[in-house]
């Protein structure tokens, strides 16, 4: 089985998007002594605005974290995890993608 590069490289940029978003969330529980979470947002004013960076990378995390434990303490249907996972995935490409070509940018390559 051959991989294609092209593919190759989705994988690699959902995996970094996935780790990135595993990363910035537990740091930002390490700093502040909570978890990251979408309540953030409803401080509103500058509180709000300063959260949306944090928010936008840590999503896939927060989103995978609150579907498994709603899978295991509510019993959500599976259909409803699959989706969720989707979501999570698909923001993290995204994310990922960003990461990268901001380090090759960076790099100069």
């Amino acid at each position: 089985m051959v991989i294609s590069p092209s593919a190759l490289e989705s994988i690699q940029t959902l995996c970094l998007g996935l780790a990135l978003s595993g990363l910035l969330a537990t740091a930002f529980e390490l700093v502040t002594e909570r978890r990251a979470s979408f309540n953030l947002l409803e401080r509103g004013g500058v509180a709000a605005a300063a959260a949306l960076p944090v928010l936008a990378f840590t999503a896939p995390f927060i989103i995978l974290r609150n579907t498994l434990r709603g899978r295991q303490i509510e019993g959500r249907p599976i259909p409803f995890v699959m989706i969720a996972t989707m979501i999570a995935c698909g923001w993290s490409l995204l994310s990922g993608r960003i990461v990268l070509d901001l380090a090759h940018f960076i790099v100069g390559s």
